[in-house]
């Protein structure tokens, strides 16, 4: 696993290449941004995106390890729930090509 770069030592990267500040971008500022699109419809939520948030909040000790373990299988369940097709639901007939007329 590499090793994860601290503040000082980006920081220092960022002032000796001028530039990589708008290539080299936070994992956790990216789950962010992904996950308010998803939340207002514009984008899709990835589980990937609430596990580096839920990561975050526990390293900054935001909230235990036990409430972030929670949280992401609250976050899986509902996407189980999610995609299974309701009980009793009849799959959709397949739409037709174009329509027929009928020869008496």
């Amino acid at each position: 696993m590499p090793a994860e770069l601290g503040g000082s030592q980006i920081s220092s990267l960022l002032e000796a290449l001028p530039g990589i500040a708008s290539v080299l971008r936070s994992p956790v500022a990216d789950a962010l941004v992904k996950a308010i699109r998803a939340a207002v419809g514009v984008g899709e939520f990835e589980v990937a995106d609430a596990e580096e948030l839920v990561r975050y909040a526990v390293r900054r000790g935001l909230i235990g390890s036990d409430e972030g373990d929670r949280v992401l299988s609250d976050v899986q369940g509902a996407l189980k729930v999610k995609r299974k097709p309701p009980r009793g639901a009849k799959p959709k007939p397949a739409k037709k090509a174009g329509k027929k007329k009928h020869r008496r």
